[in-house]
């Protein structure tokens, strides 16, 4: 109604003055269906707002976030009040729309792919371009990043909440049943294998650098796998309907040959590659650069030096050519207003609670390691300490560690993504936000470290797991630390995975898929809450079937075509 109203007082003020200049002139304040999409910036704002569908504002209830505490290798921790966390932990739900932001992000993400994949596939732009390949290819691109990231939306909600409501076109109904999994994902791979067929074969070097951070071919065809390997695997282990082939909508299927094929191209063609540590991979190891001197021991001994979050030009760091995915934060400006979408909070939850050290300053206290990790992790495997932050570490910056400050505290903490910081002319201020050069010394608004949601040592061990034999596997191990190269086993991938990739919001969606999630909470912790002894303990419900509850807003606007998740 408010757009009526404005249109309406829009055109009265033309009427008054010439019917015909108003009928002539192109309407500047409102973009619609009818004149958008016309031009590359139309399809550039528009690739962009789809992208933007990742930053949800409610990050507890958010996939990755979500993951980590899920995951039998974290605990829910926080402070004494933050009860939504450690009920997550404990598989209850904290609130009647604990996950709504990952449902509703994600579907104006879809929305907005729809959108442009039906109006850009019927656009021409060769008057844009000097030849019509140019212009075909721009279309492609386009087109083929907006299907990618329509399936990375829907793999989202099916890995959290099961089949979904499917929309794929503008005028779809919106009000119609959930889809089944099996529907689901056919859905998501069709996508994906459109995507990969029309998306240009550009090896990544050749990416030019502003547009590091969007999909490609590449990504999509590693993406195809962990679709592949997650369906599979979930209604073999979990449905007990066992399959090896990932349905396409229309009845076809994927097998595993096929999948292979994609990661073979990748590995062959994309230019992606191990960054020489895994180490490097981190902040942490830019921290010694950025202050000047060295304010972490354990990363000058080890000789580290960050690869940087830009891609092969990197503005930071050497350059990096593992990242083959992530969401960008290291171009907000760390408005504190929309604070949760525009720096990485993952860093702030999980940061060592009212700890302000140097270089690991404090956070929230979410995501607690659990100590068994740490113990049953091989003590020759860098990853080790490259992964987990132990307290009470001169050489790790952690000797001031004070404990007995929040809930579940374990001694350990998350590596990968944790608040960093050191000294300046006005005392210690976060490491991002003097290396960008902001003024804002918020501790919320300091976290521009990008969040990856894929490298390359995914593909590499997808490819060994789906073929399962072990030279991906064992190119990982090597890239480790010189670990001697081992056979090929599943007990071997679950292995390395887990030592590969804790912390990243993977392990959890992978002891889902392959059943293991109905054992991995037997165990027991020693922990310590807010200065008193405790013993953690989690018991898994299999009547969720790894899946979360949807959000209870959502059940009751459908009005009855939603039924919640059993378990819920």
């Amino acid at each position: 109604m408010k757009k009526i109203i404005y249109a309406v007082a829009i055109a009265a003020i033309f009427v008054t003055s010439s019917c015909t200049d108003y009928l002539d002139t192109t309407n500047l304040f409102e973009k619609d269906l009818e004149n958008y999409y016309k031009t590359p910036k139309d399809i550039n704002e528009s690739i962009s707002g789809i992208y933007n569908a990742l930053y949800s504002v409610k990050p507890l209830g958010e996939e990755i976030l979500v993951a980590n505490i899920l995951d039998e290798t974290m605990l829910g921790g926080g402070g004494a009040e933050d009860l939504a966390g450690r009920r997550i932990d404990s598989f209850e739900d904290p609130l009647d729309d604990t996950y709504r932001g990952s449902w509703t992000f994600s579907y104006k993400g879809i929305a907005r792919a729809n959108a442009l994949i039906e109006k850009a596939s019927q656009g021409d732009y060769s008057k844009y371009f000097k030849t019509k390949i140019e212009a075909d290819n721009f279309k492609n691109q386009a087109v083929g990043e907006a299907l990618f990231m329509r399936a990375f939306f829907y793999f989202r909600l099916a890995k959290m909440f099961g089949g979904v409501p499917l929309i794929t076109t503008i005028s779809g109904i919106k009000d119609g049943p959930r889809a089944t999994i099996t529907e689901t994902f056919a859905q998501i791979a069709s996508d994906l294998k459109q995507a990969i067929e029309i998306l240009p074969s550009t090896a990544a070097p050749s990416i030019p650098a502003a547009n590091y951070g969007h999909a490609n071919k590449w990504v999509a065809q590693a993406y195809m796998a962990r679709v592949y390997l997650f369906y599979t695997g979930y209604m073999t282990n979990i449905e007990q309907t066992p399959t090896t082939t990932l349905p396409l909508v229309g009845g076809n299927t994927l097998t595993a040959a096929n999948v292979t094929g994609y990661l073979n191209d990748c590995m062959a063609n994309s230019g992606y590659g191990l960054v020489a540590d895994f180490r490097n991979l981190w902040p942490y190891s830019y921290v010694n650069t950025s202050a000047g001197r060295v304010v972490l021991p354990w990363a000058a001994a080890n000789n580290l030096a960050w690869a940087g979050q830009d891609g092969f030009t990197t503005r930071f760091g050497s350059g990096n050519r593992e990242v083959m995915f992530a969401q960008r934060y290291s171009f907000s400006n760390f408005q504190f207003a929309d604070w949760e979408g525009q720096t990485n909070s993952i860093c702030q939850f999980s940061g060592m609670r009212e700890n302000n050290l140097v270089p690991f300053a404090g956070g929230w206290g979410y995501c607690t390691v659990n100590p068994s990790l740490w113990n049953e992790w091989p003590a020759n495997d860098p990853r080790k300490e490259g992964s987990i932050i132990q307290v009470g570490q001169a050489s790790q910056g952690t000797a001031a560690y004070v404990g007995d400050k929040g809930y579940q505290e374990t001694g350990f903490w998350n590596k990968k993504y944790t608040p960093l910081q050191h000294g300046s002319t006005t005392g210690n201020r976060p490491m991002f936000v003097q290396m960008y050069g902001r003024t804002d010394n918020t501790d919320m608004l300091s976290h521009a470290q990008d969040f990856i949601f894929l490298r390359y040592a995914d593909v590499l061990l997808m490819h060994s797991e789906i073929t399962q034999t072990a030279t991906g596997m064992n190119a990982v191990r090597d890239r480790a630390g010189r670990l001697a190269a081992i056979p090929y086993s599943l007990d071997a991938i679950k292995k390395e995975r887990l030592y590969e990739f804790a912390f990243e919001g993977l392990h959890w969606f992978d002891i889902v898929r392959w059943g293991d999630v109905k054992t991995a909470f037997n165990g027991t912790a020693n922990v310590r809450n807010s200065g008193s002894d405790a013993v953690y303990r989690v018991t898994y419900r299999p009547e969720t079937k790894g899946l979360l509850a949807l959000p209870e807003t959502e059940i009751r606007l459908s009005k009855g075509k939603y039924t919640q998740n059993p378990g819920w």
